[in-house]
């Protein structure tokens, strides 16, 4: 891309699903939402939300592992982002 590249990733946590709960409730400046295109940062955990109906296997036949966190990054200042990234990952791995 011309100017960069997008602000979307996913990744992965040691600790399935419970590590990925832990993470998305330990965030404070990523909002908890599936939508992208907002300005705010957005985070999900996609096997206990937009995934959660499908079975175990059905989800990883969909690409949606038990510990994948996805990020869509916005507009605040790249330290906050960190800080906060940082500490709730932390906590997810307690």
């Amino acid at each position: 891309m011309p100017k960069g590249q997008g602000a979307i990733l996913t990744f992965g946590l040691k600790g399935g699903v419970e590590a990925g709960k832990k993470l998305i409730h330990s965030v404070e400046l990523f909002s908890h939402l599936a939508n992208v295109g907002d300005s705010k940062s957005l985070i999900i955990h996609p096997a206990s939300t937009t995934h959660q109906q499908l079975t175990e296997e059905d989800q990883l036949a969909a690409g949606v592992t038990p510990g994948m966190i996805r990020l869509s990054i916005g507009t605040e200042a790249i330290e906050d982002i960190l800080e906060d990234l940082g500490q709730a990952i932390g906590k997810s791995q307690e």
